[in-house]
């Protein structure tokens, strides 16, 4: 594996816009288990073309905890390249301790991802009192190099974040947001309200408030352009003709100020977060059917409730069914219905036998990207 080292220029903001709908990509496998890089690639440059916000690439669909250190560093800079630079990229990086997870963040900056994603370390999970994980969260977060999004996911780590705790980590300055996958929609809400006074973040957006990633500022500098610099449309309007190429066009930015930025894991649920404050959705479904989960987000932010109700219930069945209980099989046979490539998990979990794989067939007829 080949990477660039992205370096953030000073006026870059250690602070991120994570807004819209974010697919929480798989991880392809060769039927020996290595993983397929080529696959990868391919699903994230296809993915590249649809209207998703970005991506967090090895969260729990990612298949995680299934990869070694340097299989997990290989990823990350693969994925890097080959997704699009106006693409938010989320690391999912948690480990079972304070040292490897930085380990993870460090490459991942290098790499150009935008933040990172952190779990509770689950090994010594009767040890994880409300003091040691408070301790842990802080710790990682005053020294990581991107900033962090909180994961709550209790159905996969047997702890699950108190929404008094997530208030007092929204006052960190480089703790950006959480990703809240309980699926329990009162909990978002005490969430929302209990970090709504959290301090505002200045981050870095597009003319049309759209985020601006590390990887796009990046390539700005490359090709000679000044990075974070706001021109006015009217500025660059007129002059005389020249005999030689102009130099690029700057990259138009500004700044906008965001609170502390509340996600939703639950596919179900993305209409209803919307409506309640959350900033966006990151999804398993998303990784097999992108366009249908981000048709809720579009229709919501056109006003057009009516219309977002009925996206929201035309995927309500497949992604319980195919996210919520066939998991990360039934993602990737979903992946594979709908022309990305799934493929096998890898050990212990296992395919979806030819019954299950019908049935996903059947829930995705109407859901096709």
């Amino acid at each position: 594996m080949h990477s660039k080292n992205f370096t953030r220029s000073a006026s870059y903001n250690k602070s991120m816009l994570i807004e819209g709908i974010f697919a929480a990509v798989t991880t392809p496998f060769y039927s020996d288990e290595r993983v397929y890089f080529r696959k990868l690639e391919a699903n994230l440059e296809h993915y590249s073309r649809s209207l998703l916000a970005g991506f967090v690439v090895l969260g729990s669909t990612g298949e995680a905890p299934a990869l070694s250190d340097a299989e997990t560093k290989d990823v990350l800079r693969t994925a890097s390249q080959a997704a699009s630079p106006d693409k938010v990229l989320i690391a999912g990086v948690g480990r079972e301790s304070a040292a490897a997870t930085l380990e993870l963040a460090e490459v991942a900056a290098e790499s150009g991802f935008d933040a990172v994603l952190v779990r509770t370390p689950t090994y010594y999970a009767g040890q994880m009192t409300t003091a040691t994980v408070l301790n842990y969260f802080r710790s990682v977060a005053d020294r990581s190099p991107l900033p962090i999004l909180l994961y709550n996911i209790p159905r996969c780590v047997p702890y699950s974040i108190p929404v008094e705790m997530v208030a007092e980590l929204a006052q960190h300055p480089n703790i950006l947001g959480i990703k809240d996958s309980s699926g329990d929609m009162k909990r978002l809400r005490a969430t929302l309200a209990a970090t709504e006074n959290a301090p505002k973040r200045t981050v870095t957006v597009t003319p049309v408030f759209e985020a601006v990633t590390g990887r796009m500022l990046h390539t700005g500098e490359a090709e000679g352009r000044s990075p974070s610099t706001f021109v006015p449309a009217e500025s660059l309007a007129g002059g005389a003709a020249v005999a030689t190429p102009p130099p690029a066009a700057p990259l138009k930015t500004r700044n906008k100020e965001v609170g502390f930025q509340v996600l939703t894991g639950s596919p179900t649920g993305v209409l209803e977060s919307l409506q309640m404050g959350a900033a966006g959705a990151i999804l398993g479904f998303a990784a097999c059917a992108p366009q249908a989960c981000q048709e809720i987000y579009f229709a919501w932010k056109d006003h057009d409730t009516k219309l977002a109700m009925e996206k929201q219930e035309r995927i309500a069945k497949a992604s319980q069914r195919i996210a919520g209980e066939l998991g990360i099989s039934g993602v990737k046979y979903a992946c594979d219905f709908n022309g990305y490539y799934g493929g096998r998990p890898r050990l212990p979990l296992v395919p979806l036998n030819a019954a299950q794989r019908q049935e996903v067939e059947v829930l995705l007829e109407d859901i096709r990207n």
